[in-house]
């Protein structure tokens, strides 16, 4: 069994065994994924540079229609601000909506030399959940995303920083955060991505030092 950490890896595709981290965000009408109409869908994809850290990609996102029956709660629309009958909002169907952030996703696996991508979120069964639901009602067939395996920056983000609330562990990892702008898709998973690739970069620095105390210890 190989037992070897891949922590410091310097290829994406070696970093997380084949998958390639990206980062979902999707605001919704309610909490229930099968009921409940997907209003927004954005995505970040991740690279690594040369040096081995990684860095956010621009986001690519879309405006949904809510599915024929969805449920929206209006206490949703309240915090999330989104007005699913404005005539500018220019929604997609969820087919189209999905083909749209798959196509950008794809490309981003391919790229990396990667197999399949991974949900990154925060909370992210919520968005594995929403996104699932959608898939599954459109009978869409090239989903990129493992179906059930994501890192959740909620548990990343306590771990390295002691906070859970998305806003408190972006600005505990320096990540600028303004509540004004939250509950849009894309500003929401572009604060993700950078948590994320924070808390990644955060543990390949601390290995590397490790690394280096243990070589001058047996110099």
């Amino acid at each position: 069994m190989d037992t070897t950490s891949n922590s410091t890896a310097t290829t994406m595709a070696a970093r997380f065994r084949g998958f390639l981290p990206v980062i979902v965000d999707v605001e919704t009408g309610g909490f229930d994924a099968e009921r409940d109409a997907l209003l927004e869908i954005a995505v970040v994809s991740i690279r690594m540079e040369p040096s081995g850290l990684l860095v956010p990609e621009p986001p690519v996102s879309a405006n949904v229609e809510p599915f024929p029956g969805a449920n929206i709660d209006p206490r949703s629309l309240e915090i999330t601000g989104i007005d699913p009958d404005h005539p500018f909002r220019g929604a997609l169907p969820e087919r189209q909506a999905l083909d749209h952030v798959f196509n950008a996703v794809r490309e981003a696996v391919k790229r990396s030399e990667c197999q399949r991508a991974v949900l990154v979120g925060h909370n992210a069964a919520f968005d594995l959940a929403f996104l699932n639901a959608a898939v599954r009602r459109v009978g869409h067939k090239r989903n990129p995303f493992h179906p059930f395996s994501c890192f959740d920056t909620a548990t990343l983000g306590g771990l390295a920083y002691g906070q859970t609330v998305l806003s408190k562990a972006a600005i505990a990892a320096g990540v600028p955060f303004d509540t004004r702008e939250a509950h849009s898709a894309i500003y929401d998973a572009e604060r993700t991505a950078e948590l994320f690739c924070e808390i990644v970069n955060r543990w390949r620095r601390l290995e590397l030092a490790e690394g280096d105390m243990r070589t001058s210890v047996t110099v």
